[in-house]
């Protein structure tokens, strides 16, 4: 009996070793920088603090945050 082609799975097949090719390839660079990856998208693992107000920053003291809430009899 001939070959039946599974063209669904020969295209799933080649996404995958063309992503573990693009992966090996980030890696290679990133190694060769020395650079510290966690190895998901090429984020690098800075820490540092950011400038950005958090919400403790923004709300004045004492002030609710909470938005009002309608009666359940209403």
């Amino acid at each position: 009996m001939a070959f039946k082609p599974n063209y669904n799975f020969q295209k799933a097949e080649r996404a995958r070793a063309k992503a573990q090719k693009k992966q090996e390839k980030l890696k290679r660079k990133a190694d060769a920088r020395g650079d510290e990856t966690d190895g998901e998208g090429g984020d690098t693992a800075d820490t540092s603090q950011t400038d950005t107000p958090t919400d403790a920053d923004t709300t004045a003291a004492g002030a609710s945050t909470d938005a009002p809430t309608r009666p359940d009899d209403a």
